[in-house]
């Protein structure tokens, strides 16, 4: 399993400063084929610094969550420290 991209990224508008939330697709490659699933996913800032990130899926997922919410949390995190997602 290996994230490929997340696509179609969009910013909802939220009055809290220390949250972010958006919506967008991801490809994912499992068992050596692409799969897009819609998701929607928060990064929340805490007092100590550290960033949150929360992911829910739209679409039905036919793989173990646990690593696929791994995966896609540090490939988030990745994209968030070097600004690569919408402001």
């Amino acid at each position: 399993m290996k994230i490929i991209t997340i696509k179609d990224m969009i910013r909802k508008d939220v009055p809290i400063y220390y949250r972010r939330l958006y919506t967008g697709v991801v490809s994912i490659e499992i068992r050596e084929k692409a799969e897009d699933y819609r998701i929607d996913f928060a990064i929340e800032a805490k007092p100590t610094g550290q960033r949150d990130i929360s992911v829910t899926y739209i679409d039905k997922v036919d793989y173990p969550l646990i690593p696929l919410n791994q995966e896609i949390r540090n490939y988030i995190d990745e994209l968030d420290s070097v600004g690569g997602l919408p402001d």
